[in-house]
């Protein structure tokens, strides 16, 4: 294998514009202090709270991103679908069906190192056609003998998160957890060498409820009517992990990210 080091930095689920916003002015910061290797990012919610377009993608891909990952909403928007399967970086749940728009791995390159990025979506209280765990296997086997492997299981159960963790421990450099929008305390390297964390957060209004206008959010829940939601823009935060590696698909260390955006800060 060529040279393993490595830094990995990956943000959580972007929320609306303010979440694509503020990763866009955190971004400088970001490379001055971690100096990655790779920046991927969950872009599942980056379309007014719900899904992606071509255009978000791309501006994404503009301002240096190696690699998008998505999860349930992938779907949302019928503009994306030629694009999931014209652009190999993009990816949607490797355990969705065969026949459905788009792939779940992908590899990029940076500085003679590659990283192999696997998608996946739990299958309590989501939808996906195929179990992550018995899928797992055949994604780490396309991605053949690159240095690095990075997962992004995107579920609303922890415990599927923790259990892809330990499956994975030693195979995967790194499992991530996504779709929650709200950080864990768990990071940490596992025995086996793979770096952990049930979810990385999200990367928007903090002053929202998961992204979401708080009074909209509290409407719906004490009526229990319909409400129509919109992405609130207060307090936003970028929120993610930062992993270094130095040994092929082993990690060093996990290191969490929660920084306002720049014009919030006093």
């Amino acid at each position: 294998m060529a040279e393993a080091q490595a830094t990995i930095l990956f943000v959580g689920d972007l929320v609306g514009s303010i979440g694509r916003r503020t990763l866009l002015e955190c971004l400088p910061e970001l490379r001055e202090r971690y100096a990655p290797t790779f920046v991927v990012v969950n872009g599942e919610n980056v379309a007014g709270g719900l899904g992606i377009t071509p255009k978000a993608a791309k501006e994404l891909f503009a301002a240096g991103v190696h690699a998008i990952t998505l999860g349930n909403h992938a779907y949302h928007r019928r503009e994306i679908y030629p694009y999931l399967d014209e652009e190999k970086r993009i990816l949607r749940p490797y355990n969705y069906l065969r026949g459905q728009p788009g792939r779940g791995a992908c590899i990029v390159e940076n500085d003679g190192v590659r990283l192999g990025v696997v998608n996946l979506s739990g299958n309590l209280y989501v939808r996906a056609g195929r179990s992550a765990f018995t899928e797992i296997d055949m994604a780490l086997q396309e991605l053949g003998d690159v240095e690095h492997v990075l997962v992004d299981m995107h579920a609303e159960a922890t415990s599927e998160k923790i259990a892809m963790g330990w499956l994975l421990d030693g195979r995967a450099t790194a499992v991530v957890g996504t779709h929650t929008h709200v950080p864990t305390a768990d990071g940490r390297v596992l025995p086996g060498g793979t770096a952990y964390i049930t979810d990385v957060g999200m990367t928007g209004a903090r002053g929202g409820v998961i992204g979401v206008k708080r009074e909209q959010a509290v409407e719906a829940l004490v009526t229990q009517m319909p409400v129509r939601f919109s992405t609130s823009e207060e307090d936003p935060w970028l929120m993610g992990v930062v992993i270094r590696c130095t040994q092929s698909r082993k990690a060093d260390a996990i290191e969490q990210v929660l920084m306002p955006a720049p014009g919030t800060r006093r």
